[in-house]
C-alpha cells in the first residue's frame, strides 16, 4: 500500500508531487482490478443478498456507433459503508437485447464487481449495430436488475435527420425535489448531457426538503454514500435507465470553487485537497457510466472526450475544474483588471486546450458543441461605483483564454459552434463574440445556459432589474431564474432549445411549462426566439 504521507511532504516541500512518488502511486492504483472485464480463474462463490443489490439502478453512457457503457453498482444497503456488500469480489452477469422483454439477446457476458471500486460495474459493450436502441440488464446471484434502455450513435460518416437531447446540472438533494427528471422522462430523448454539480458536498441541514446523510464529505466512503443517496431519488434513477448520459463534473463533486489543487478556503494544504480530490474522483467514476479510459489515477482523471452523432453533431465534453489555475481576484466578482486579463490564466490547461482545438479542426459535424460548466458570456454587473464586474470563477476570470478560444472558432471557421453551460442556477441565452463588450463586432457562437434541477430552491419567474441588466449586457438574449432543464432538437438546418421550467421544487409534483424557445439556423450565428 502506498503511503500518502509522501505525497503530502512533496507538496509542502516542493509545491508539486515528486515524479518518482507519483509513478509509485499510480502503479499502486493501477493494480486495482478494472471493472467490466472478463471473469477469469475460478468461479467466485455465490453471494446471497438480504435485499435488492440493484437498489441504485442501472445506467448507460458514452455511446458510439458500435456500443455503449452499461453500468450498475451492487449496494443492497446504499447508505451503509460498503453499500452493505461483503469485502469480496462478486460475479455480475450482463445481457444486451434488441427488445425490452430481453428475448432477443445479442450480447452477454460476465464482469467482476470488486470492493476496491465500490462493487461498481462498467461494461463496455461493443459489436452492436449503429443508430438503434437496445435494452440491457444485470444479474448477481439470484437477483436481477431493472432493464435499462440505451442506444448506439449513427456511424461517423452518416447524416442523421435529427437528434433530441436534454441538458441539466446542479441538483442539490436538500434544496428541492428532482421534479425536472419526472418530466424529462416523458420526453423522447436520445441522450442526456449532465454538466456538473451532480452532488453537493456539504453536511446535512435541518428544515430543508431533504437532508444529506452525515457531515461534509471528505473520505472515499463519504463520497460513495453521498452519491448513493442522490441515486436513491426515483426520478433520477429512472432517467438514467431511460437513455444514455454524457457526464462531466463541476466543483461540488469535490469542493466548492476548487481550482486544481487550490481550495476556496485559505489555509488548506494542497496535499490535503489532492487526497480529498482522489477520493471524490474515484467515487464519481464508480457511480457514472464512464469508459475505462476515465478510470482515475489518484487525484487525476481523464474526463474530457468527444462523442459524435454522425455528421450532425459533435460533443466536446470539457473539464474546467481539474486543470484550471486559481481564480484571479478571489472567487468573487471583479472588474476585468490586469489579474483577470493575465494570459497565464487558464480554465482548460494547455493539454486540454490543444486537444480541443485539434478535435474542432478535424470535426465534420454540422453542429460543434462545447459541453462545459461555467458561463462563457462576458456578463457584467455594475458595482456601487458603476464599474462592470465579472465572475472570476467563470470564463471572464480567464478572459484572455476565452477570447483566444472564440477567436479560434471565428478564424478557423468552425461550423455552427454552440456552448452548453450549467453552474449558475438560472437560464440564459447569450450571443458570444470574441469580446462581448464590443457589441459592434460579429456574433461567433451561441451559449445556452441551463438552470439548476433543484439548487437554490424554487426560483423566481420574474427578476427585478432584468431590463437594466440586459441593457448593460446586449449579449444576453434571454434570462429566467426558475428550475428545470433545457430540451434541444437538432437537425441539419436548425438547433432549437426549449427552456422547460417547473414552478416549485420544494414540493413534489409541480407541472412543467416551456418558458421560452430559441432557434439557431445553421450558417447564421446567433439565437432568435422561436
Amino acid at each position: 500500500m502506498f503511503d500518502l504521507k509522501l505525497i503530502h511532504e512533496d507538496v509542502r516541500r516542493e509545491g508539486a508531487i515528486n515524479r518518482r512518488h507519483w509513478l509509485a502511486w499510480t502503479a499502486a492504483l493501477s493494480a486495482t482490478p478494472i471493472l467490466g472485464g472478463r471473469v477469469e480463474g475460478r468461479t467466485m462463490r455465490a453471494v446471497a443478498f438480504a435485499s435488492d443489490p440493484f437498489a441504485l439502478g442501472v445506467a448507460s453512457g458514452d455511446p458510439d456507433a458500435s456500443g455503449f457503457v452499461a453500468w450498475t453498482r451492487l449496494a443492497p444497503s446504499p447508505l451503509e459503508p460498503g453499500g452493505g456488500m461483503p469485502a469480496e469480489k462478486v460475479e455480475v452477469r450482463w445481457e444486451v437485447a434488441r427488445d425490452e422483454a430481453m428475448k432477443d439477446v445479442v450480447k452477454s457476458g460476465a464482469a467482476v464487481a470488486t470492493p476496491q471500486l465500490g462493487h461498481s460495474v462498467h461494461v463496455e459493450v461493443g459489436g452492436l449495430e449503429a443508430n438503434r436502441w437496445y435494452w440491457y440488464r444485470f444479474r448477481a446471484g439470484d437477483a436481477v436488475s431493472p432493464v435499462g434502455r440505451a442506444r448506439t450513435t449513427p456511424t461517423p460518416t452518416s447524416d442523421p435527420d435529427s437528434l433530441r437531447f436534454a441538458f441539466a446540472s446542479c441538483q442539490h438533494y436538500e434544496q428541492g425535489y428532482f421534479t425536472a427528471y419526472e418530466h424529462m422522462l416523458k420526453d423522447d430523448l436520445d441522450l442526456v448531457v449532465h454538466l456538473g454539480d451532480y452532488i453537493y458536498e456539504g453536511s446535512g441541514r435541518d428544515k430543508l426538503v431533504r437532508k444529506h446523510a452525515g457531515p461534509e464529505i471528505e473520505t472515499l466512503e463519504d463520497y460513495r454514500i453521498r452519491h448513493a443517496q442522490y441515486r436513491t431519488d426515483p426520478h433520477l434513477r429512472a432517467m438514467h435507465a431511460k437513455c444514455p448520459w454524457l457526464v462531466t463534473w463541476d466543483d461540488h463533486e469535490v469542493d466548492n470553487n476548487y481550482a486544481d489543487a487550490t481550495s476556496e478556503q485559505k489555509g488548506v494544504d494542497p496535499a490535503d485537497l489532492l487526497e480529498r480530490r482522489a477520493n471524490a474522483y474515484q467515487a464519481y467514476y464508480e457511480m457514472m457510466p464512464l469508459r475505462r479510459r476515465s478510470l482515475p489515477r489518484g487525484p487525476h482523471m481523464d474526463l474530457y472526450r468527444t462523442i459524435r452523432f454522425g455528421r450532425l453533431a459533435g460533443f466536446q465534453v470539457l473539464d474546467t475544474r481539474q486543470h484550471r489555475t486559481d481564480q484571479p481576484n478571489g472567487d468573487h466578482r471583479s472588474p476585468l483588471n490586469d489579474a483577470a486579463l493575465n494570459r497565464k490564466n487558464t480554465l482548460l490547461g494547455d493539454r486540454q486546450a490543444g486537444w480541443l482545438k485539434a478535435r474542432l479542426l478535424e470535426s465534420p459535424a454540422t453542429w460543434n458543441v462545447l459541453a462545459q460548466q461555467v458561463m462563457m458570456g462576458m456578463v457584467g454587473f455594475r458595482s456601487k461605483e458603476g464599474e462592470p464586474t465579472y465572475s472570476m470563477d467563470q470564463w471572464p476570470g480567464y478572459a484572455d483564454e476565452r477570447m483566444r478560444l472564440v477567436k479560434f472558432l471565428q478564424d478557423r471557421r468552425v461550423l455552427n459552434p454552440v456552448v452548453l453551460t450549467g453552474d449558475i442556477h438560472s437560464n440564459w441565452v447569450n450571443d458570444l463574440r470574441v469580446d462581448d463588450r464590443k457589441t459592434e463586432t460579429s456574433v461567433v457562437a451561441t451559449e445556452f445556459v441551463g438552470t439548476s434541477i433543484s439548487s437554490g430552491g424554487d426560483g423566481k419567474a420574474e427578476t427585478p432589474g432584468l431590463d437594466k441588466r440586459m441593457a448593460d449586457n446586449p449579449c444576453i438574449r434571454f434570462f429566467n431564474a426558475q428550475r428545470g432543464y433545457v430540451r434541444c432538437t437538432v437537425t441539419p438546418k436548425t438547433w432549437r432549445s426549449d427552456y422547460q421550467v417547473v414552478e416549485e421544487v420544494t414540493k413534489p409534483g409541480a407541472p412543467v411549462v416551456t418558458r421560452a424557445s430559441f432557434v439557431v439556423e445553421a450558417g447564421t450565428p446567433g439565437a432568435k426566439p422561436a
